[in-house]
């Protein structure tokens, strides 16, 4: 019988920031909404009055103004807002007292912490050290950096003078720093003097050095001491400790200057897997309000939540974490490996600083899996309410696994959209039951649809994610852009006027969405197209196999589906154990799935968010050349794929 995984208790529904919106929605504009179904309807068809609605309800510190969006009919083209004027940091910094603001740990068992009133306090020094130094609105400033306080205090000091903050993680090579702040040309450069992952201590200083001589119009190097206590800055041009820079600045009257809705905010960087990253602009209103109803409506972030999401400061999550600040959330923050020093070390942190949101990787709950965790046992989590990931597809699997061996009673959200979006098209409804396998629900404003080759919307049947109307956090363009060709190129080429987001999805019967893979991955034997999620869903289950990666190669006019695995150690791949994979895919999925080579790999090379670089190695395969292996994690592991005699037959 069709049964959801887990039903909200009617108390959880009553408490919910998603069932209070509704009850404004139905008092204020129409009466008729009454769940999540009929709001999500009247957030696509009366935007004017959506939109207002919820800038009111999640008290967006600023002035609306009168208009609330001009050519609505145009996408891209569209605007919301137009009148508005605020500042991205004051809505993160509206507390301003001894409630903590942020936690940190390290796998190496260092703690600090922050209150509000303190990373306001460091936020304002920042500020006005970079005005001092010349900094205005419009101009770059580079993160390259782990993910420490000190990173979110310049962020939000970037963002508090109307400036654009960029930024990648301290494992990022020269060439692919180069490569993304290369673009953008920033006038300052914010760096660590190193970091540690799983427990072995990297040097950055190096680097940085290289970094800031081969950057255009750099003026300040930043250098934040986190190894050493006064690192030596000798080699590096324009450098200053964090702390001296700091101190240049003063909070006193600080004032909070107020931009336009579509004031430049971030610039995020696609994979880069393909070519050379493309430099996403992100404006402060429009990631302010999504980000706003993400967190309070679609994850239940309440006021004094303490919220932690895994992940880098070269990913978009990192810059969705901090903005809970603005639900006046407090955010824990965590450096280096994920499972050092031990594989629980996560779910430690989550009992102890009693994390409320807990976000993580797909990757990383097949990992706890593969090692036989059984956090439900082993930890409390009492605090924990609401379990998000994304990354990747979340399998069915999966979702059994959370439900029996973490948490029985907790709301698992499997969200996707992406850096291109900072945010998601489709994520959780805290009021709603979860599906074994599916996403609950498209997003409120976001008018998902699935389209077939023809472009015409199915239900039901797989297709390409689009979005139909335009949302307040498409990008304002891409750096170095300025006729939008490349921009327009990248999302409206395929179904002019309509987002093409490039996800292989489906629609459910119960209005959820399940994510099959990127499209431009998307397997073709014999003509019928295959979702690789699909396949990794069932390979991921054999016991012996720690993840997989699957290509098309193109074989006799045709397409047939290779899989590489990499196994626990000490397993071989067997005939026997070859058979018992190809017997799951076959009898779970179908026959046309079962791959005709499976090979063995020692890894699987990933980008530095952690997502598996099919492409790079369909590349490699055909003998063809990776455009930018500086975007990939491990690029040593695509060594393994080459000339392999398994393919050759």
């Amino acid at each position: 019988m069709d049964q959801p995984l887990w039903t909200p208790s009617a108390d959880r529904v009553a408490r919910a920031n998603l069932t209070h919106f509704i009850a404004q929605v139905a008092r204020d504009i129409d009466p008729s909404v009454t769940d999540y179904a009929s709001l999500y309807r009247l957030s696509l068809e009366r935007p004017l009055d959506f939109w207002p609605a919820l800038w009111t309800f999640t008290r967006v510190i600023g002035d609306r103004g009168e208009r609330v969006a001009i050519d609505l009919d145009r996408m891209p083209g569209a605007r919301f807002f137009p009148d508005a004027r605020l500042n991205f940091a004051e809505n993160l910094l509206r507390r301003n007292d001894d409630t903590p603001a942020i936690v940190f740990h390290d796998e190496a068992g260092r703690q600090r912490s922050l209150t509000t009133a303190a990373l306001r306090h460091a936020v304002e020094q920042f500020a006005s050290a970079l005005r001092r130094l010349g900094i205005g609105p419009g101009d770059r400033v580079a993160g390259y950096l782990p993910n420490i306080p000190e990173t979110v205090v310049a962020a939000l000091g970037t963002a508090a003078i109307g400036a654009v903050w960029s930024s990648c993680s301290p494992d990022f090579g020269v060439q692919g720093v180069l490569d993304r702040f290369g673009q953008i040309a920033p006038t300052v450069l914010v760096a660590v003097d190193g970091y540690a992952y799983a427990g072995k201590s990297h040097d950055s200083m190096g680097r940085t050095a290289e970094i800031a001589r081969a950057l255009r119009g750099l003026r300040r190097v930043i250098v934040v001491p986190h190894v050493e206590d006064r690192p030596a800055l000798e080699t590096i041009p324009h450098a200053v400790r964090y702390d001296e820079f700091l101190a240049s600045g003063t909070a006193d009257g600080f004032s909070y200057e107020r931009f336009p809705f579509d004031q430049p905010l971030y610039i995020m960087f696609s994979s880069g897997t393909t070519g050379v990253p493309k430099c996403i602009v992100h404006g402060a209103g429009g990631t302010l309000i999504q980000h706003l109803k993400e967190h309070q409506l679609h994850c239940d972030i309440r006021r004094g939540d303490r919220v932690f999401y895994f992940t880098t400061c070269g990913w978009m999550m990192w810059n969705w974490l901090i903005s809970a600040l603005a639900s006046e959330a407090m955010l824990i923050l965590w450096d280096g490996s994920p499972v050092h020093p031990r594989t629980a070390a996560l779910f430690d942190l989550a009992d102890a600083e009693h994390v409320t949101l807990f976000g993580t990787s797909p990757k990383f709950i097949d990992a706890i899996a593969k090692a036989g965790l059984e956090p439900a046992v082993s930890h409390r989590l009492d605090s924990v309410r609401t379990i998000t990931t994304t990354g990747s597809p979340l399998g069915p699997e999966s979702f059994d696994f959370v439900y029996e061996r973490i948490k029985a009673d907790v709301h698992l959200a499997s969200i996707s959209g992406g850096t291109d979006i900072i945010g998601c098209f489709v994520g959780g409804d805290p009021t709603g039951p979860v599906w074994r396998g599916e996403s609950q629900a498209r997003l409120l404003g976001m008018a998902v649809e699935v389209f077939d080759d023809e472009g015409k919307p199915v239900r039901g049947e797989k297709g390409e994610l689009v979005c139909t109307r335009p949302f307040p956090s498409m990008p304002l363009g891409f750096w170095n852009d300025p006729d939008g060709v490349k921009y327009h190129a990248a999302y409206f080429e395929r179904y002019p006027g309509v987002w093409h987001h490039g996800d292989y999805v489906e629609l459910t019967a119960h209005d959820g969405v399940v994510i099959y893979g990127r499209s431009d991955a998307v397997l073709n034997p014999g003509g019928v197209r295959i979702g690789t999620a699909e396949i990794y869903r069932q390979v991921e289950a054999v016991p012996e196999v720690l993840e997989s990666l699957v290509i098309g190669q193109r074989w006799e006019h045709d397409e047939r589906i290779v899989l590489f695995v990499r196994l626990s150690e000490g397993t071989s791949l067997t005939p026997e154990l070859e058979a018992r994979i190809r017997q799951r895919i076959r009898q779970n999925a179908t026959p046309r799935h079962v791959p005709s080579r499976i090979v063995q790999v020692r890894e699987i090379p990933r980008t530095r968010s952690g997502k598996i670089v099919e492409l790079a190695v369909r590349d490699v395969v055909h003998g063809r050349p990776v455009k930018n292996v500086e975007a990939i994690a491990n690029p040593q592991a695509l060594d393994d794929y080459r000339d392999r005699a398994e393919l050759r037959v």
